[in-house]
């Protein structure tokens, strides 16, 4: 029996179907490229935005239109938000929500009549379920509130919902190693907090099981994957640096990099023991949203631009000296926001320029209905969106430019990747520039000296 995978969205879904794909290879199926014709489909959406949803829900007509007999199973943050609408879809065989994704395969083997391995209270092989047992009753369509405002159609995962570990594999470089899920802060925009949950953690134990397993596999780097990295901790009342303490001690990892952290969770102790001589690289991606304080405080963010730029200059100060790598801060921003000003938005482009990013993910706000921030006066029209996108992007384009030639003469290891580019080969240095080189198979996942 074939199955073919089809994956929208962050880091954090590609690391859960790695890790569907595992058990289903582990039941005996043969894993095939989407484009062919499979038994299975497995599809894990995204609902960031309303354009990530549109494309979810066309993936799943798609793949049941090539194949009108295979089984369509769909999971991810679109599936919980709008399960009720995908489980209309035509030739949709099941969807698992947010708190059932350990049930992913064994439910799927049983659809499929492959019992074999399977074990309803345990998962599939290992696939435990973590925190108690997923109830297939729960909430599915209720209605769920936040600060009074009630989310139609989706359903929001309990405190207590189970935390599904997961970590993904196939390249020979890096990993995506997931040691948290959910968000508790409910920022006006976002609906996070209903499409996975609340927020919780990995056990250590079980991140560094994980991580050790991803040595086996002879991967050098690991980056952290969460919803938000930072509350690690929250349901085994263990510390984030105790997890990177823990992390740095793998034999065979030589390189780890966190994937997206708030700036008011990244403390400065953490970033201390970070510049100490560790494992972790001066490689930071933190989100801003916007260099506005007013629109930080009506969104609900915990932080102001002031504790943003003193966080990034701290950093800068404990991990730069002469000579060495310039610390890559990845900066992710919205603009658009629900009363962003052509003022405002000016505020941000000058925030920006103060603090000088690497790079700037740069993305147009999307109303998501049911959200705080979508019945908010003073919307920003589509189309002045897109331009603000198009200047911040030039704006990017300048920045990282500038923080390449600031590193020119450095000398930085980079990890070689095995994609061969018509005759040449690239990798990243521990602070994110991309180098080329003439394709040498015998560096691939080597770290290599150079001199930038």
């Amino acid at each position: 029996m074939k199955i073919a995978f089809l994956t929208l969205g962050c880091k954090l879904n590609y690391a859960e179907t790695s890790t569907y794909e595992r058990g289903f290879k582990a039941a005996g199926l043969e894993v095939v490229p989407w484009s062919e014709k499979a038994d299975i489909y497995l599809v894990n959406t995204c609902s960031v935005t309303a354009v990530s949803d549109r494309k979810s829900r066309n993936l799943v007509r798609r793949v049941h239109r090539m194949n009108p007999g295979a089984l369509v199973v769909v999971t991810g943050c679109s599936a919980e938000l709008r399960r009720a609408e995908i489980e209309a879809i035509e030739g949709v065989s099941r969807v698992f929500g947010a708190d059932e994704k350990a049930l992913v395969v064994p439910e799927t083997l049983k659809a499929a009549g492959l019992a074999a391995g399977f074990d309803s209270a345990r998962g599939c092989r290992g696939f435990a379920i973590r925190g108690g047992d997923a109830d297939d009753s729960s909430c599915r369509h209720a209605e769920q509130s936040c600060r009074g405002l009630a989310i139609r159609g989706t359903s929001a995962p309990a405190e207590a919902a189970p935390v599904f570990a997961a970590y993904s594999t196939g390249e020979r470089t890096r990993s995506f190693l997931k040691v948290q899920d959910g968000c508790d802060n409910f920022c006006a925009y976002c609906t996070v907090p209903y499409a996975r949950g609340r927020s919780r953690n990995v056990p250590i134990a079980e991140c560094v099981e994980n991580a050790r397993k991803i040595a086996a596999e002879g991967v050098k780097e690991i980056v952290l994957t969460g919803v938000n990295t930072g509350d690690f901790g929250r349901t085994t009342g263990e510390s984030f640096l105790d997890l990177l303490k823990a992390l740095n001690e793998v034999p065979g990892i030589e390189r780890y990099r966190i994937s997206s952290i708030e700036p008011n969770l990244l403390g400065e102790e953490t970033i201390d023991w970070i510049a100490s001589g560790t494992k972790f690289q001066p490689h930071f991606h933190i989100p801003l949203q916007t260099g506005s304080d007013e629109l930080l405080s009506r969104m609900g963010r915990k932080y102001d631009t002031a504790l943003f730029a003193g966080k990034l200059e701290y950093i800068r100060s404990r991990m730069e000296t002469p000579g060495s790598p310039k610390v890559f801060f990845g900066i992710d921003l919205m603009v658009g926001l629900p009363g962003e000003t052509e003022e405002l938005f000016r505020r941000s482009l000058g925030f920006l320029e103060g603090i000088r990013p690497a790079f700037i993910h740069v993305f147009p706000y999307s109303r998501r209905p049911g959200t705080p921030a979508a019945a908010m006066p003073d919307q920003v029209p589509e189309a002045e969106k897109h331009r603000r996108v198009a200047v911040v992007e030039e704006l990017c384009v300048r920045l990282h430019a500038e923080f390449v030639e600031a590193n020119r003469g450095v000398r930085e290891k980079v990890l070689f990747e095995s994609t061969d580019r018509d005759g040449f080969m690239e990798g990243y240095t521990g602070n994110y520039i991309r180098v080329s080189r003439s394709f040498d198979p015998s560096l691939v996942g080597q770290l290599v000296e150079v001199v930038l």
